[in-house]
Formats: structure tokens, C-alpha cells, sequence
């Protein structure tokens, strides 16, 4: 199995024991210079995908500016991808957890872009609100 190859500058940080500085490049849907796109291993819906940086960090919160705008670029390719491949695509949740209280379980920061489609649930109003239960309301 290959493995993506971070060589040069502050990108090649990375943690031989994280699973995300270790995805076969036959996972990767698109990269660019900070980043890549997968789909999820244990998608919540159809086409549900990641945008991952190659430097190891931890949460969103330790990104540089570059890394940011490269996870936009890839987000953005994404959607593009997701809605030209399931035209039941109508909207996207985009969502991260940053630390263990907020539910991240692999401590590599990743974004997930979240397809939804019409009536996938009883009541989407509040969307990402519904983490917390009783609170997706209003």
C-alpha cells in the first residue's frame, strides 16, 4: 500500500500513529499543496467526505492561513463533485469537532462535509444545533 508522501516545509509533520497522516494515496478523491479530500470511512450519508491537512495539527483552531484556504479550495471541490454525482443532493452540513468534549476522536484535525438531501430527517431546522440535544429547536 503507498501512503501520501509530505516532504519539504512545515506540511511534513507528521504522526506515524495517526490514521489520517497515513491514508493510501488510492483513498484521496482531491489534494492540493496543504491538504486532500477523502470519503468518509464511516460515512453518516451517501458521499459524506473529509477535508484533511497533511501537517499534522491538531484541531481547526492550529491551521496556518495557507492551510485554511486550501481546505476552502478542497471543500468547494468537493460540493462540486458530490452534487455532480447524486442529484438528490440539496444541502451540506460542514462540521468539525475540536477536542475531546466536542466529540473529536481522532486528534488530526478534519472537516466534514456532510451531504443532506429533502426529508433525510423529520425536522432539519437547527441543523448542526441538534448536537446538543433539546437545542436544535427554536
Amino acid at each position: 500500500m503507498r501512503f501520501l508522501s509530505r516532504l519539504g516545509s512545515e506540511s511534513s509533520t507528521i504522526d506515524m500513529s495517526c490514521v489520517f497522516c497515513q491514508i493510501p494515496k488510492d483513498r484521496i478523491l482531491f489534494e492540493n499543496e496543504f491538504g486532500y479530500a477523502i470519503l468518509d470511512g464511516y460515512p453518516v450519508t451517501d458521499y459524506h467526505s473529509l477535508v484533511i491537512p497533511k501537517r499534522h495539527v491538531e484541531d481547526y483552531f492550529g491551521l496556518t492561513k495557507d492551510e485554511l484556504l486550501a481546505a476552502d479550495e478542497l471543500i468547494k471541490k468537493l460540493k462540486d463533485f458530490i452534487l455532480s454525482k447524486d442529484k438528490s443532493v440539496s444541502g451540506f452540513n460542514i462540521g468539525m469537532n475540536a477536542g475531546e468534549d466536542a466529540g473529536q476522536t481522532v486528534f488530526h484535525c478534519h472537516i466534514h462535509l456532510i451531504p443532506r438531501r429533502k426529508k433525510d430527517v423529520k425536522e432539519p431546522r437547527g441543523g448542526v444545533r441538534h448536537i446538543i440535544p433539546g437545542k436544535g429547536s427554536y
